[in-house]
């Protein structure tokens, strides 16, 4: 049976070679210069993509100084690199931004993107804009007022990745697909009726996955299938009042009602014995006794008058140590309101290390699925810890690479551990401790370098990763090129595409087939929109100028239908009319007579004028 770590396993041979498979068209050099700023991991994958999928020319503009994302883009062929402090208009002039086809604004500092973008867009009006932004509220905003603008968020693209393989589900999060709700899964966990299409072979762990074989609905295991209803959100683990009465009746407030019943007991029995009274007598006299310290009665005998005493002293101690538990209790839950951590033990959760952006999509998106959560964060003035604890969320504010800050977790009660922060080395740490506190713990890391992942699957079989640039990435560059990507569905570390794609009019896709657009391990055409969406269409049907297909791709492979659709993309010498199938006929106008002229399909040249 496939597992989560089979849908999601990390190798970064399938990722090198994904990142080297080139499109197969020339390039030219009058194409207009496609323009990216940042010097981030983002900015690295979106400029390998654009000159290796793409073959675009790309201008990089970076701050001075060289970090190892700018040596990353320095390495990168075919991109001119331009040193600026600030995205002015000296900085655009050197880009040549003017004569650019896109610019896409990476940098993590919302403000400066959207100041850069209002900028961009005086200098060149027709330039496409894509704006990295984490606000979406304020992102969808500056979408609609800027002409030929799109605002997209790395974080929210990635962030369903990292929650289904914590969560387990090996699923995709639902997806929007023309007039269906879909998602990638396992095809063991769907109905057969469910099943869209076919995705991947996975093949056993540690094996290159097949994406789209020829025969992808028969043996594909991965599969696009309709969604199921969500389940209904778990209610809170624990109410406010329970929480109260937890802390008010916690271990210390037990042992002092323990020794009181100890010493109550003891005394009624005494009492009894003493007096020859009967039992009802002796409690109620023990009581008062113990509650107030005044006998009730004269004592007789050396047994009772011992027993009155003792309990005379109990009840001076009582009332205070009550007192002392009651105000401790309250104390300390203020404090852990305030500091936000847990209240007590749990099991069943998934820690979250790291509260920035993606961190913070996390939580929200494990929340939304009735996921209990804790949340770990080390500095506490980052927005996300307020977000966090207005959704509830217990937040630690530690360092998690220190053993006790994961303790303080119940990581090794947890169900999985998600370490979301922007550094390699200590997302590896934080999960080998994970581990060691629990060996069969699910450990997600976040990694960029695909060399790095692979080693350490093989050293320390995590064999769960993921890359928010790699993941984003294809989303930016579609969007450079105008063109809208629904979705990206990793296949362990590979990623495969939903995109729409219009049919340009004389590109080479018109009045081809369906079939044309079916490529074995690059492309899969799922569905045609016209006024209506057609699901799996057969594969004689003509594609026609103004159509929308819908289809799930390689990186490669989506380049080369996004080529092959564009307008006046079909440049190739004129077939002869015999040639032609019959929906390809251009059509005549109509004569004044009300006859159709039909051009002749045969040869001209003294041959046969009959049809073909």
């Amino acid at each position: 049976m496939l597992g989560i770590d089979t849908l999601w396993h990390v190798t970064a041979t399938e990722e090198a070679e994904e990142s080297t498979t080139t499109m197969e068209l020339p390039a030219t050099a009058s194409q207009a210069p496609f323009v990216v700023c940042g010097d981030n991991p983002l900015a690295v994958r979106l400029t390998e993509m654009l000159t290796t999928q793409y073959e675009r020319p790309v201008v990089a503009i970076v701050r001075p100084g060289t970090n190892r994302w700018v040596a990353r883009i320095l390495q990168t062929p075919g991109v001119r690199v331009v040193t600026a402090d600030v995205l002015d208009r000296a900085a655009f002039a050197a880009a040549n931004l003017a004569d650019a086809e896109a610019v896409a604004l990476v940098d993590q500092d919302d403000a400066a993107n959207l100041e850069a973008a209002l900028l961009a867009q005086e200098i060149n009006p027709d330039l496409r804009i894509v704006i990295r932004m984490a606000k979406q509220s304020l992102g969808e905003r500056i979408g609609s007022l800027l002409s030929n603008c799109v605002v997209l968020s790395a974080s929210a693209i990635a962030a369903p990745a990292f929650v289904a393989a914590a969560v387990g589900q090996a699923a995709t999060p639902p997806i929007q697909v023309g007039d269906r709700t879909v998602v990638g899964i396992l095809r063991e966990r769907t109905r057969a009726e469910d099943v869209v299409a076919g995705l991947a072979l996975m093949g056993p762990r540690g094996t290159v996955p097949e994406v789209l074989p020829s025969d992808a609905d028969e043996r594909a295991d991965l599969v696009l299938a309709r969604a199921a209803p969500p389940p209904p959100a778990r209610p809170p683990r624990t109410s406010s009042a329970k929480l109260v009465l937890s802390l008010l009746f916690g271990r210390r407030m037990r042992a002092v009602l323990l020794v009181f019943l100890i010493f109550y007991a003891l005394g009624a029995a005494v009492l009894v014995v003493a007096q020859s009274t009967s039992w009802g007598d002796a409690a109620y006299g023990a009581l008062i006794t113990s509650l107030s310290g005044n006998p009730e009665g004269d004592a007789q005998g050396p047994a009772a008058k011992i027993a009155l005493v003792v309990l005379t002293l109990v009840s001076l101690g009582l009332i205070p140590a009550i007192t002392a538990t009651v105000v401790d209790a309250l104390v300390k839950l203020r404090l852990q309101r305030e500091a936000g951590g847990l209240y007590e033990a749990i099991s069943d959760h998934i820690v979250v290390v790291g509260l920035g952006d993606v961190g913070t999509r996390i939580v929200r998106a494990l929340n939304n699925q009735g996921v209990e959560v804790v949340a770990i964060e080390r500095d506490a003035a980052r927005p996300g810890v307020n977000v966090a604890r207005d959704l509830k969320i217990p937040v630690i504010i530690g360092d998690a690479a220190r053993g006790e800050t994961l303790v303080r977790a119940s990581v090794a009660t947890a169900q999985a551990l998600i370490v979301a922060s922007s550094d390699d080395v200590t997302n590896l740490e934080t999960g080998l401790l994970g581990l060691a506190a629990q060996p069969n713990l699910r450990v997600v890391l976040r990694l960029f370098d695909s060399d790095f992942a692979d080693r350490v699957r093989r050293a320390f079989n995590i064999h769960t990763s993921r890359s928010v640039s790699y993941l984003a990435a294809p989303t930016f560059a579609a969007a450079m090129l105008g063109r809208a990507i629904l979705a990206t569905i990793p296949v362990r570390r590979r990623v495969m595409l939903l995109a729409e794609i219009p049919i340009g009019q004389r590109s080479l896709l018109e009045h081809k087939t369906v079939a044309t657009a079916n490529r074995p391990h690059e492309s899969r055409l799922l569905a045609v929109r016209t006024d209506q969406v057609i699901w799996r269409p057969s594969g004689g049907r003509p594609l026609r100028a103004g159509e929308r297909i819908i289809v799930a791709a390689t990186r490669a492979g989506l380049s080369r239908l996004l080529a092959e659709s564009s307008d006046d993309s079909d440049t190739s010498p004129a077939t002869p009319y015999r040639l032609l199938e019959p929906w390809e006929l251009p059509q005549q106008p109509h004569s004044s007579e009300g006859a159709v002229s039909v051009p002749p399909v045969g040869p001209t040249d003294g041959g046969s004028t009959g049809p073909a």
